[in-house]
């Protein structure tokens, strides 16, 4: 691997922990008193679960970037692909600043929809690029399908 694709890997990946770490500014405070207090679901999972799965899953999403910025060139699918990732990764980052910041899980259930329709349109948009790219999102998608299951509980037993 040449230097300048192992400093592409390397900011791919750089760049989504960032919107992982922007969501922690308001996630974390947020977990031993907001979080606690609210009445959650039999299946909500225990709280150290998260930050692993989501490190993983930036992880994921980075190599995806990644292979898609290899292919970009002048493609206006590549283009369009990088467009709708990047949109989910900031309504990614912008899910925390609703649930938590803002402690309205109404507003993270409105915010995760959206979320999980632009992972859906990013990895019908990378499938048409790179089998690879797209197949690195399918567990961020499983995961987030399952979050807007809990978020969607979450706001039903606290209203």
């Amino acid at each position: 691997m040449k230097i300048v694709n192992i400093l592409r890997l390397i900011v791919s990946i750089l760049i989504c922990q960032l919107a992982g770490f922007i969501g922690s500014i308001f996630t974390t405070p947020a977990i031993p008193t907001w979080y606690e207090s609210l009445k959650k679901p039999f299946f909500n999972p225990p709280n150290w679960i998260f930050g692993p799965v989501w490190v993983s899953l930036y992880l994921l999403m980075g190599i995806s970037l990644f292979v898609i910025w290899q292919r970009r060139a002048n493609n206006l699918q590549s283009k369009r692909g990088l467009i709708l990732f990047f949109a989910q990764l900031i309504l990614n980052a912008f899910w925390s600043v609703a649930f938590f910041g803002l402690k309205s899980p109404f507003s993270g259930f409105i915010i995760i929809v959206l979320l999980w329709v632009a992972i859906f349109l990013t990895i019908q948009n990378f499938l048409k690029i790179s089998k690879i790219a797209a197949l690195l999102l399918l567990p961020y998608i499983l995961w987030v399908s399952f979050a807007a299951v809990l978020n969607f509980s979450l706001w039903i037993l606290n209203m």
